[in-house]
C-alpha cells in the first residue's frame, strides 16, 4: 500500500515529515518550513523562508549527510499528547540517480530532554503509536500503563538541563538502535501494521561520526546564551573603559566593549567629544541639538552652548583673528543673555596685544589640547552619566575610597599626598598603634616643682612650660631628631606660673600666675627680656590672658570679676567689669572673645560694640576650654564631667569623652595631630588619654607620671609630639615607638602593614609604655 508519504515523494510535492512525541512543545510555531534540498553529492542548501515564533527557536541541520540534527532552544513550552510538527520539503536529487539516501531521518539530540534516536519519516501522525516514538521517559510511563492519561505527561525539560541523552538500551527498546562504537548507525522498526519499511543504515566512516559530533558541539556551544550584566557590572566596565580610554588603549576598549556588550558612551556624546577636541566649534553645537533630548535639565544645553563659543571666541583671538573673535561674541554670545558679567570680561581680552597677555589675563592654557580638554571636563558635568561619565570617574572614586580609609583609621596621623601615587590600591590603609606618640621619647626634669602648664610654639620650635618654683623654662625642639634642650630660662613669678600664651608671631610670651596673683609677665623670647609687668590693682586676679590675632593686644582676666584688653606695653585699652573669668580665647575675627565665667558658660563679648551673647551652657563648673583653628569646635573640661566637645556655630554639644578622671583640678586639654584629628587631656588618675575626636572611647592610655597631669600640648608642626606636664615635676615627651618591628613597618603605601584595631594586644614591661 502505497503511503501517503510516498505518493506526495513521487509527485514532487512536499512531503511531511512530522516528528511526534510524549512530552515536546506544544505546536506554538505557527510557520516554520525550511525549504531544503538533499542530495547525496553533498549539494545541500538551506534557506529559511518563515518567521519563528518567538518563544522557541528551532534549529534543522543535517548531519553526516545521513540524519539532521534537531536542536530545540527554549523547550519552555510543554504539550499535552502533542506533537512537533516541522514541515520539510524535501527533493532528493541522488534518488533520480538511483543512489540510496535515507530520506527525512531527524536526529533529536540530548538537549530536547532525553528525546534522543532516528525519527524515520514513516512515522504516522497519531498518538505516540510509532514503534519508532524516540522518548525513552514517556515509553516508560506507557509500559507502567500510563501513556493514555492526557494529564501524564513527561517535560523533556529536565533532560534538557542536565544535558541527558538516552542510553542504547532504551533506544533499543523502544525500536531504536543506536550503535555508536561500531561506525554505524541502524534503525530497526517492530512489527507493526503500519510500518511497511524496516530502514537498515549503510555503515559509515569514523570521518562521519567525528564531524557530527563536532558540528553538534560547536551548534550548542553557539547557543549559548551570554550573561546578562546588572547595572552596576555594566557601571564598572564602563568606568574601566574609560580609565583604559584615559590611558591610550582605545583597541583595548574596544575589545572591552565588544566583549561585554556595553556601551562606553552615547553616541552622540561621542561625536561631541570628537568635535570639541578637533575644534570644530560649528559642528559641536549642532551636536549639542542631539543630546538635548537626553539631558535633565534643558538650561544646561545654553550653559554648554556659553563655554562651546567662549573657547571658540578666545582661541580667534590668539590667532589674531579679531573680527571673527567679536563677531562670536556680538551674534553668537551676546544674545543667549547668559553671564553678562562674563561677558565684559571677555570684551575686555579685545585689548590684548599678544597671546602671552590673553593667556595670562584670561587664566588660559591657550589653543590647543589642554585648554579643549579642560573644557571637555567642564561639559561633562552636564551631561547624565548614562550619556558620558564625568571626567575620571575611576581616580574620583578610588580617591573616595582612599580618604574613607584614613577618615576611619583610629591612628592615622600623618599627612600624605591626595594622589594615587603616594598610595598603594592593592592594600587597604592602616596604621600601627606604633607610629603613634604613646611612647616616652625623654623626660625633662629641670624643675623643681609642680608644672602646672606647657605649651608649643605656633611655629613647633619651642616648649614653653611654667612651674609653681617660679620659673618659666623655654625648649628648644630639634625638628629632626624630635628632641628638646633648655633654650632660656625666665625667673621672676612670685606665686609660680599656672598659665602660658604665645604670640601669633611667637615673639612674646604672656605668662599668668594662680587665683592669688595680680601679675602678668610679657616676655621677649628671643632675647629673654621682659617687656612688660603688668597689674592694675592688687586686688585683681589674673589667671588667663589670649592673644588677638593681630599680635599688638591681648585680654586678660581672672575669677575676681576683672575683664582687660590692654596694648603690648600694658596699657588698658578696655574693660569689661562684673565678669568673674575662669579661661579666656580670641576668635580669628578679631572682635569677638570667648570667655568661660563662674556661671558654668560660655559667653562671646565684643569689645568693638560692647555686645555680649551666650554660645555653651553647661551643668557644671567649666574649668578650662580651647578652640580649634578654624574656631568651629571648643573642647571643655568639666568638673566631674570630663572633656565634652562642643560646636560653636550650632552651639550643641557633639561628644563626651569618656575615661578621664576630672575633679575641681584646673586641668589643660588639646587638640592635636594632624588635621587636629586628635583630642587629648591630662588626668587626675595619673594618665594621659588620648582620643579621636568621631570616638568617645579613649584610643591610647598613656602612663608613667606618678602624679595628676595638669596639662598636655601637641606640637602643631610635628604631629607625632606630644608633651605633658604633672605635679611629680616632669614634662614628658611622647613619639612614636623606637624601634618598628619588621611587620609595623610602612609599606610601599606610606603606611603600616598591622590593623590599627586590636588595642587591647599591647602590653607593656616599661611603665611608660601604654597600657591596654
Amino acid at each position: 500500500m502505497v503511503t501517503q508519504h510516498a505518493r506526495r515523494r513521487r509527485e514532487g510535492i512536499s512531503a511531511d515529515v512530522i516528528t511526534h512525541g510524549c512530552s515536546c512543545l506544544r505546536p506554538t510555531i505557527t510557520s516554520c518550513t525550511q525549504q531544503l534540498r538533499c542530495g547525496f553529492n553533498g549539494a545541500y542548501t538551506a534557506q529559511k523562508t518563515s518567521q519563528i515564533h518567538k518563544n522557541a527557536t528551532v534549529e534543522v541541520a543535517l548531519v553526516s549527510r545521513l540524519f539532521f540534527v534537531l536542536r530545540v532552544e527554549k523547550p519552555d513550552l510543554f504539550c499535552r499528547r502533542g506533537r512537533i510538527a516541522a514541515k520539510l520539503n524535501t527533493e532528493t536529487d541522488s534518488a533520480a540517480r538511483g543512489k540510496r539516501a535515507v530520506r527525512g531521518c531527524i536526529w533529536v539530540s540530548g538537549p530536547v530532554g532525553g528525546c534522543a534516536g532516528i525519527i524515520p519519516p514513516q512515522c504516522p501522525v497519531s498518538r505516540c503509536h510509532s514503534p519508532a516514538r524516540t522518548c525513552t521517559r514517556r515509553g516508560n510511563m506507557q509500559a507502567n500503563g500510563a501513556g493514555q492519561d492526557r494529564d501524564s505527561e513527561v517535560s523533556c525539560r529536565n533532560g534538557a538541563q542536565n544535558g541527558e541523552t538516552s542510553s542504547a538500551g532504551a533506544a533499543q527498546s523502544n525500536g531504536l538502535s543506536v550503535i555508536n562504537n561500531g561506525n554505524a548507525v541502524s534503525s530497526s522498526s517492530s512489527s507493526s501494521s503500519n510500518n511497511n519499511n524496516g530502514v537498515s543504515e549503510q555503515s559509515v566512516s569514523n570521518n562521519n561520526n567525528n564531524s557530527s559530533s563536532s558540528s553538534s558541539s560547536d551548534a550548542n556551544s553557539g547557543l549559548k546564551k551570554k550573561k546578562r550584566l546588572s547595572q552596576s557590572e555594566e557601571d564598572v566596565i564602563r568606568l574601566i573603559g574609560q580609565h583604559l580610554h584615559d590611558l591610550g588603549l582605545n583597541q583595548t576598549v574596544d575589545l572591552l566593549m565588544q566583549e561585554s556588550g556595553c556601551r562606553l558612551e552615547h553616541p552622540s556624546a561621542t561625536k561631541f567629544r570628537n568635535h570639541v577636541v578637533e575644534g570644530e566649534w560649528d559642528k559641536a553645537e549642532s551636536d549639542l541639538n542631539e543630546l538635548k533630548a537626553l539631558m535633565h535639565s534643558p538650561s544646561a544645553i545654553v550653559r554648554m552652548k556659553f563655554l562651546l563659543l567662549q573657547q571658540k571666541y578666545l582661541e580667534y583671538l590668539e590667532d589674531g583673528k579679531v573680527l571673527e573673535a567679536l563677531q562670536v561674541l556680538r551674534a553668537e554670545l551676546t544674545p543667549l543673555k547668559y553671564n553678562t558679567e562674563r561677558i565684559h570680561v571677555l570684551s575686555g581680552y579685545l585689548m590684548c596685544s599678544h597671546a602671552e597677555d590673553l593667556r595670562a589675563k584670561a587664566d588660559w592654557e591657550g589653543k590647543g589640547m589642554a585648554s579643549r580638554t579642560k573644557l571637555l571636563d567642564k561639559l561633562q558635568t552636564y551631561l547624565p552619566p548614562s550619556v558620558m561619565l564625568p571626567p575620571r570617574r575611576l581616580q574620583s572614586l578610588l580617591k573616595q575610597a582612599v580618604e574613607l580609609q584614613r577618615e576611619r583609621c583610629l591612628y592615622h596621623n600623618t599627612k600624605l599626598d591626595s594622589g594615587l601615587d603616594s598610595v598603594s590600591l592593592l592594600l587597604d590603609h592602616t596604621c600601627s598603634r606604633k607610629q603613634f606618640p604613646c611612647y616616652t621619647q625623654q623626660i625633662l626634669t629641670e624643675h623643681c616643682n609642680e608644672v602646672w602648664f606647657c605649651k608649643f610654639s605656633n611655629d613647633g620650635t619651642k616648649l614653653a612650660t611654667g612651674s609653681k618654683d617660679t620659673t618659666v623654662i623655654v625648649w628648644q625642639v630639634d625638628m629632626e631628631t624630635q628632641q628638646l634642650k633648655l633654650m632660656k630660662t625666665l625667673e621672676g613669678h612670685a606665686y609660680g606660673v599656672s598659665y602660658l600664651a604665645w604670640s601669633p608671631d611667637d615673639a612674646y610670651l604672656i605668662a599668668c600666675g594662680p587665683d592669688d596673683c595680680s601679675e602678668l609677665w610679657l616676655w621677649n623670647v628671643q632675647t629673654g627680656e621682659l617687656r612688660t609687668k603688668m597689674s592694675q590693682s592688687h586686688e585683681d586676679s589674673l589667671t588667663s590672658v589670649a592673644w588677638n590675632p593681630d599680635g599688638k593686644r591681648f585680654v586678660t582676666g581672672g575669677q575676681r570679676g576683672q575683664f582687660y584688653q590692654c596694648d603690648l606695653d600694658g596699657n588698658l585699652l578696655d574693660s569689661w567689669e562684673g565678669v568673674r573669668v575662669q579661661c579666656l580665647w580670641c576668635l580669628n575675627d578679631g572682635r569677638t572673645v570667648l570667655a568661660s565665667d563662674t556661671h558654668q558658660r560660655i559667653r562671646g563679648y565684643n569689645f568693638e560694640d560692647l555686645t555680649d551673647r551666650n554660645i555653651v551652657q553647661e551643668d557644671h563648673p567649666i574649668m578650662s576650654f580651647t578652640v580649634s583653628k578654624n574656631g568651629r569646635l571648643a573642647l571643655l573640661n568639666v568638673a566631674t564631667q570630663g572633656v565634652h566637645l562642643w560646636d560653636l556655630q550650632d552651639r550643641v554639644l557633639v561628644r563626651k569623652y569618656q575615661g578621664v578622671t576630672q575633679g575641681f583640678y584646673t586641668i589643660h586639654s588639646c587638640f592635636g595631630g594632624h588635621n587636629e584629628d586628635f583630642i587629648t587631656s591630662g588626668s587626675e588618675d595619673h594618665k594621659v588619654y588620648i582620643w579621636h575626636r568621631r570616638s568617645e572611647l579613649p584610643i591610647a592610655e598613656l602612663t608613667g607620671h606618678t602624679r595628676t597631669v595638669n596639662c598636655v600640648s601637641w606640637n602643631p608642626v610635628l604631629p607625632g609630639l606630644l608633651a605633658s606636664a604633672s605635679d611629680d615635676g616632669t614634662v614628658r615627651i611622647w613619639g612614636p615607638a623606637p624601634f618598628l618591628d619588621v611587620q609595623d613597618a610602612e609599606g610601599p603605601n606610606g603606611m603600616s602593614m598591622k590593623a590599627c584595631a586590636n588595642v587591647a594586644a599591647w602590653t607593656a614591661d616599661d611603665p611608660s609604655l601604654p597600657s591596654s
